[in-house]
């Protein structure tokens, strides 16, 4: 913060004692950065045609040095006015040039500043698959006000930062402190500016270097999917010496249980078992250090479906041309069974299909005094399988007057 003070202070020394400021140089080309920018401008009339067009030709050069696609960076932008209007979503601009090219056409469109309806709106409308947000990247909303709304913020907004959203603001006009310092992510100091609608050049870089922080490609990622456990990976943000990271997980569906994990600075993942099966978890990773503030990083892991295998198999009334299998019962989600049997030694295999709900067959049609390896494999709705296998053995045939007794039709 007081960096940023230094560098607007001596530019308005320059602009005070009529100094040339040299025009910048075009930003370079910004790599690894993956995230979706929302941009919330205010269209209504309490803004002047004038203060509108300053604010498309901000918007334009902080976005200038990103690639824009499905993989990167995506843009999207809603007016502030009496009903929230949709400029473009999240996937219709894949190119940088697009993108500048749907800022400059905007039109402003006046009415009242309904910010409250906006923000509801882009948590209802555009932070979903539908308008091309994607669900496991960094989200980002940037709010250009003048600083007067006519209804209550306060509420979509803190759903918004529920959601994962880190919200930036930038105050053009009387904006009350507290209330946008409210509305920011936090630490305010790095989410909010004060700027005249003249000088928003002079913040364009240091917000572009706080927007590059949440979405370059520091991403948190989870791997090894099971049914009961994933791990959790993220590139090395800090070290031993300068700080340690805190997990934070919980099923979405039940937020009151949430658990923590503390992992040291030099670690860059950790394991996150005793998991519910088939359940959603939302995941935060908080960097704890003095150094600077670093943004928490959140995605939502969904564990996988429970597939057990048979504990065991049970054979009994084992005859010449046929036995009994059995096995203990699996949970619900088991649509169904895979009876395989075939004799030792021999590649001959046949199958049988029982139903989810039972838990024995008959096999028959055998072949007496034989040995054979009999497997039965649990089928679940996901498609996956699991098996376990067990032999079985068929009786000696029964004789009368020297004639085998031949296998039931």
């Amino acid at each position: 913060m007081i960096a940023r003070l230094a560098l607007y202070l001596h530019v308005f020394h320059q602009i005070a004692l009529g100094q040339h400021i040299p025009a910048a140089d075009p930003p370079p080309f910004i790599p690894d950065c993956e995230g979706d920018i929302l941009f919330l401008l205010d269209s209504s009339g309490s803004v002047s045609y004038y203060e509108f067009a300053n604010v498309k030709g901000f918007i334009g050069e902080l976005l200038q040095p990103f690639t824009f696609g499905p993989n990167d960076v995506q843009a999207s932008m809603i007016h502030i006015s009496t009903t929230p209007i949709l400029e473009f979503p999240f996937n219709q601009h894949t190119s940088s040039h697009a993108v500048q090219q749907a800022i400059q056409d905007t039109k402003q469109y006046m009415g009242d500043t309904n910010t409250g309806q906006a923000l509801s709106f882009a948590k209802e409308k555009l932070f979903t698959e539908q308008a091309g947000a994607r669900a496991n990247v960094p989200k980002v909303l940037l709010w250009v006000t003048d600083g007067i709304s006519t209804d209550d913020i306060a509420e979509p907004m803190k759903l918004l930062k529920d959601m994962g959203v880190t919200v930036f603001v930038v105050s053009t006009g009387r904006g009350n402190y507290r209330e946008l310092s409210a509305a920011a992510s936090q630490p305010p100091e790095d989410h909010l500016y004060f700027v005249d609608v003249d000088d928003l050049p002079i913040i364009t870089k240091d917000l572009r270097d706080s927007i590059i922080e949440v979405i370059r490609a520091k991403r948190l990622k989870a791997q090894d999917i099971t049914s009961s456990s994933f791990r959790l990976t993220w590139p090395q943000l800090l070290s031993a010496s300068t700080g340690h990271y805190v997990v934070e997980y919980a099923p979405v569906s039940d937020t009151s249980r949430k658990l923590r994990k503390s992992v040291t600075g030099d670690q860059t993942g950790v394991i996150v078992s005793n998991l519910a099966p088939e359940t959603t978890y939302e995941v935060t990773l908080i960097p704890e250090t003095n150094v600077h503030y670093m943004h928490p990083q959140t995605i939502r892991v969904t564990t996988l479906e429970e597939a057990i295998s048979p504990a065991q198999i049970l054979i009994s009334d084992s005859r010449a041309h046929s036995f009994q299998v059995s096995w203990s019962p699996t949970p619900d989600n088991v649509v169904g069974y895979h009876v395989l049997y075939g004799p030792l030694p021999g590649n001959s295999v046949e199958l049988l299909e029982v139903e989810g709900n039972q838990n024995s067959t008959t096999v028959d049609h055998l072949m007496p005094n034989t040995t054979y390896l009999v497997t039965v494999a649990a089928r679940y709705k996901s498609g996956k399988e699991k098996a376990l296998s067990a032999k079985a053995c068929t009786q000696e045939a029964s004789t009368t007057k020297g004639y085998e007794i031949p296998p039931p039709a």
